[in-house]
């Protein structure tokens, strides 16, 4: 009698959280479509930028996907992440990792679309990241979600990666800190004024 060959459903890979309390510690990530983990060059510049705003900070990282930024943020002794993703197997390896380092008090996931999570939240945010699948216009959905529901704390900072021909519709209560780009990426932080 032949047996089923069971398969997985998804490739596995790794991401790499480079500073804080778990430096060099490897997180295993869905090789899923539109799931495009932050370069390490990447968060290394973002969290220069954030050095001093880390610690202590209540996150949001927002189309989750690996949660590069969120478990990086944690390693920094951010106070709590909330990671959201709608992919469900991502979202429960995310839920893995959280166990997998140790950080269940101060991580959670919720596997939903960012809009349906940003209608409901209840609390502000200090940090967000904003990282979505290319090409499919999400920013524009969901920038001004943020400041409309109110969920922004007094001078949160937002980080936005998108493809350099992406609209970003900033609202006049957001001033740009910082940009850089690649060939194909364009990597910008926010401070909101409100």
């Amino acid at each position: 009698m032949k047996r089923a060959v069971k398969r997985p459903t998804s490739a596995m890979g790794s991401i790499r959280i480079i500073g804080g309390r778990w430096r060099g510690r490897k997180l295993p990530v869905l090789d899923v479509e539109g799931l495009r983990p932050t370069t390490d060059r990447t968060k290394e510049t973002l969290f220069n930028w954030l050095a001093a705003h880390t610690a202590d900070s209540r996150c949001l990282d927002a189309f989750a996907g690996s949660g590069g930024l969120g478990f990086e943020a944690l390693s920094r002794f951010a106070d709590s992440v909330t990671f959201v993703e709608k992919d469900r197997q991502a979202a429960e390896l995310l839920t893995k990792n959280i166990q997998l380092v140790g950080a269940q008090n101060q991580a959670k996931v919720i596997n939903t679309s960012l809009q349906v999570f940003l209608a409901q939240c209840q609390q502000g945010f200090d940090l967000v990241f904003l990282d979505p699948p290319f090409h499919h216009n999400l920013l524009v959905e969901v920038i001004p979600l943020l400041t409309q529901y109110k969920l922004l704390n007094p001078a949160a900072l937002i980080y936005v990666e998108a493809e350099l021909e992406a609209t970003l519709p900033v609202p006049d209560s957001w001033q740009q800190l910082k940009h850089k780009q690649t060939k194909q990426v364009s990597y910008q932080l926010f401070q909101y004024l409100g």
